[in-house]
Formats: structure tokens, sequence, C-alpha cells
């Protein structure tokens, strides 16, 4: 009897939000794969990594998981142990260490310009939510997209807690005993290449890098990205 296909789990990362993998799923469902395009909900890393997993748990057969952005740092922590994740794939994302943030990774390797992009909107509890400001999104996040879509993700976007942004991973990193696929935009204003490299080599990662993406490479080369899922979804 032929295996199961793995489900893809697509978890987004900050300044995004879940129908932004569209155009990937797609393609994903057209190769025969189950596709769920987690909702990330961006308060602390603990916290999402505890709904990515709860989902995990709840999917029969087996899982890659697949983040963007800080959605790296949340299926690094969601994947550990969970028996069914079979490999992981970091999209212009963090693969952190324990006692390593999305902050201090982003900041140990020059480039980065999110920092001055960012806008605040102070909350109830003392936290604040962080946006990228409209005028700035499509330079600062995406780039290589046509002005029309990444005004319409600039307004869609989904804010991230600074508490998150700075919180430390915690506890065993799903990358340290799994395949990983790492897919490297070296255009990217958000996280210096550099850094992504540093993690995609520390994690002994397969490698594909992307001249001239954008941190959104997910919605500038979205059969590039779902090509590399396949290729992990396959190996």
């Amino acid at each position: 009897m032929e295996s199961m296909k793995p489900t893809i789990v697509l978890v987004h990362g900050a300044f995004a939000e879940s129908g932004g993998w569209g155009p990937v799923a797609d393609r994903l469902r057209a190769e025969g794969h189950h596709v769920v395009a987690a909702a990330n909900p961006l308060r602390s890393v603990a916290f999402d990594a505890a709904q990515v997993r709860a989902l995990v748990d709840s999917i029969e057969g087996p899982v890659v998981l697949v983040g963007h952005s800080y959605g790296g740092m949340v299926i690094s922590k969601a994947g550990a142990g969970a028996e069914n994740v079979t490999a992981l794939v970091f999209v212009a994302a963090f693969a952190p260490e324990a006692g390593e943030s999305g902050a201090s990774l982003s900041g140990k390797f020059p480039g980065s310009t999110l920092g001055e992009t960012l806008r605040t909107v102070d909350l109830p509890d003392g936290n604040q939510d962080a946006y990228v400001a409209q005028e700035l999104y499509h330079r600062q996040f995406v780039a290589d997209v046509p002005e029309e879509q990444a005004r319409l993700m600039a307004i869609t976007q989904r804010p991230i807690t600074i508490a998150a942004l700075n919180e430390e991973a915690e506890g065993p990193q799903a990358w340290r005993g799994l395949p990983s696929w790492f897919v490297i935009a070296e255009a990217d204003r958000n996280i210096p290449p550099a850094a992504v490299h540093f993690m995609a080599e520390r994690a002994g990662a397969e490698v594909v890098s992307v001249e001239g993406a954008s941190h959104a490479v997910f919605a500038s080369r979205p059969d590039l990205v779902a090509d590399v899922i396949l290729r992990a979804a396959n190996a």
C-alpha cells in the first residue's frame, strides 16, 4: 500500500497572515498533499508553539512543518519531540538555539532595517503590539511583488508583541534532530541573510539561496518555495 503523503503545516510569521500562503498551498495541494495554514497567534514563542503543537498532534500521519520568519521560532519548538514531524522547512526564518531570540539573532549580523519601520500599539496588559508602517511595508517587507499586492499585505498584516520578538527559545529545538531545508532570501531587509546562512549551516540544512528575493519570498517566489517544501516532503 502506498504510504501516506505528509500533511504540510504552514506557519506564518510577524507582519503576515495565514492567507499569504495561498499560492504555495495551491501548488502543494496540486501534488496531493493535505495543507493547513496555521493561525499563528504571535503572542509569545512558548504560547504560539503550544498552539501549533496541538494542531500537529491532532493530525494523523506524517507532518512537514514550514515556518516563515518568526514562524521558524515556533516550529523549532513545536516540532521538538513530535513523533509525526518528519522534516522542517525554514523560509527566510529563524532557527534558534535555546537562549536565543528573534531580536538577538537579527542583531547578530548587520543589515536589518526593520526596527526603524515599526509602529507600536500599547496593549491593556502592558505589552505592545508591533506593526510595520503601511507606507514603508512594500520596501521593507516585500519589495519584489507588485505594489497593489504589497498594499493589501500591509493592510492585512498581523502584529506581533514586542515581548515575543525578544523572548528567548527554551528547551530542545526540533532542528537538532530533524532534517531541515532553508530558503534564504538574499535581499531580505528584516533578517540579515548572513544570519540565516549562519543558522542553516549550524543546522546542517539543505540550502536554497534566492538572489534578489525579499523577506516575503513565500509571496514573491511561491513556486520555488513550494518546490523546496515538496523536496522535504519527499525526502
